[in-house]
């Protein structure tokens, strides 16, 4: 067996290989990845780093970001190049090849792009120093609401890497506890980024056990953490704390329009990268029969190959085979009582290495609130229901990205005012579209933010 890729801890004062850690396995079973656990007297050490130091000046920080963008996606980190890198992640993750690679050109275009991202969130009437000149008449400066900012990472998906540069490039010292089910691209990007300018005492890398992560919370300004339902729920309330839960994105089609000239779109938002992003579509609603459009999608869904994550031509998320059983028992149940258009017999494929993939599985729905519509599974899953006026906009509510293929206007400033609806895409665009500088789920520098009233002589 090869020597395991040990992941240190990134502290105040460099790489730390702490004698608790833990063993990552590959999605076979296979020991890949030596992850140092740290305790809670180093948490609290770096903590207290991050809030003693200084913020580099405005024009270092961003330069560091884009070199730490180009390192970060093509170059040697700590030994490790691109390539093994990406690999690497796959076979830990499960996650595709192909989604992986397009996830580090993001993270590097992020890098590059997050000061003026970041940017869109400041209001029309601030400015971002108190030497502007408009502060001579008064005006508002926007500041920062803390100096250390913490994230508890979420490991499905490369990507979610990208958001938290935003407050790097705003001054923010950064405590990065990764996801135990990937760590790698963090512990890539923060190795990048110390090598490209940002001092040990910037930006730090946490891994914890569960009784430590919290106390990351505690002593930061800020945070922003992920996770399931009862994430949403426990810091519902905490103004400090930002929350990222599940989706549950959907797709609206009305009478007025035809479906078959956006099947492309529909299948696209429930398989792309891989159906385990919380923008990928988990439900479709079709004003009039919904039996067709489930046949026509897994018609489109059932033609996806079964391969290893690391093949180039990957779709489908890869598990551990006990992951898989225990996702398929809980889809069973969750899908008694509904029509099976795909995935009724099992949706668990067997890889040779012994891990396994996940089958799409369409399911239709006889009630637009039925339970299921708001089930979300971390692979190509939907439920097909029919819509109609008398239900409305609430079968909506919750949803992160709702796309909605119709004419109504009327409806559409509906959907458009209801405040539960993160987002709302207009026509054929797919759900898990992004872009840089336009919100996932608002501004995140609505959250980091504040104006502050300034005059000056």
């Amino acid at each position: 067996m090869s020597e395991p890729i040990f992941i240190d801890a990134l502290g105040p004062n460099g790489p730390y290989r702490a004698r608790n850690r833990l063993t990552v396995s590959d999605v076979a079973g296979n020991p890949l990845v030596e992850l140092s656990l740290v305790p809670r007297l180093f948490v609290t050490r770096a903590m207290s780093a991050l809030h003693k130091a200084e913020t580099l000046p405005t024009e270092e920080r961003l330069a560091a970001l884009r070199a730490a963008g180009e390192l970060f996606a093509t170059g040697v980190v700590d030994g490790m190049s691109a390539a093994d890198y990406q690999y690497t992640v796959s076979r830990i993750s499960g996650t595709p090849l192909p989604i992986v690679q397009r996830a580090v050109r993001a993270i590097a275009r992020s890098a590059a792009g997050s000061y003026d991202s970041a940017q869109k969130a400041r209001p029309v009437g601030a400015v971002n120093d108190w030497r502007d000149p408009k502060a001579q008449e008064g005006t508002a400066v926007w500041i920062r609401r803390g100096d250390v900012f913490a994230v508890h990472a979420a490991g499905n998906h490369p990507g979610v890497h990208s958001l938290w540069l935003e407050a790097l490039a705003l001054g923010f010292r950064v405590a990065v506890r990764p996801s135990r089910h990937e760590p790698l691209t963090p512990y890539r990007l923060i190795s990048a980024l110390r090598a490209s300018g940002f001092g040990d005492d910037q930006i730090v890398l946490l891994p914890t056990d569960y009784a430590e992560a919290d106390e990351i919370l505690r002593q930061a300004d800020l945070s922003m953490v992920y996770g399931g339902q009862e994430v949403i729920d426990k810091y519902a309330a905490d103004t400090t704390v930002l929350p990222n839960g599940p989706g549950r994105s959907k797709i609206l089609i009305t009478a007025d329009s035809d479906w078959r000239d956006h099947i492309d779109m529909i299948v696209d938002s429930i398989s792309h990268e891989g159906g385990t992003a919380c923008v990928n579509t988990t439900a479709v609603f079709v004003e009039g029969d919904p039996a067709p459009v489930a046949e026509a999608i897994a018609a489109r869904l059932s033609a996806i190959p079964s391969l290893p994550p690391e093949d180039d031509k990957a779709v489908l998320t890869a598990y551990s085979m006990p992951a898989a059983r225990r996702i398929e028992s809980y889809l069973r149940a969750k899908a008694a009582g509904t029509r099976a258009h795909l995935g009724g017999d099992g949706v668990v494929d067997e890889l040779p290495d012994g891990s396994a993939v996940l089958r799409p599985a369409v399911h239709e729905l006889a009630d637009p609130f039925a339970e299921q519509a708001g089930v979300e599974f971390a692979f190509p899953c939907v439920w097909v229901a029919p819509w109609t006026r008398e239900a409305g906009p609430a079968v909506f509510h919750d949803t992160l990205v709702l796309t909605a293929v119709t004419k109504d206007e009327k409806l559409l400033d509906v959907l458009l005012a209801d405040p539960t609806i993160k987002n709302l895409y207009i026509g054929d665009h797919p759900t898990y579209w992004m872009t840089p500088g336009v919100p996932h789920d608002a501004y995140l520098g609505e959250f980091l933010m504040r104006t502050k009233a300034v005059i000056r002589d």
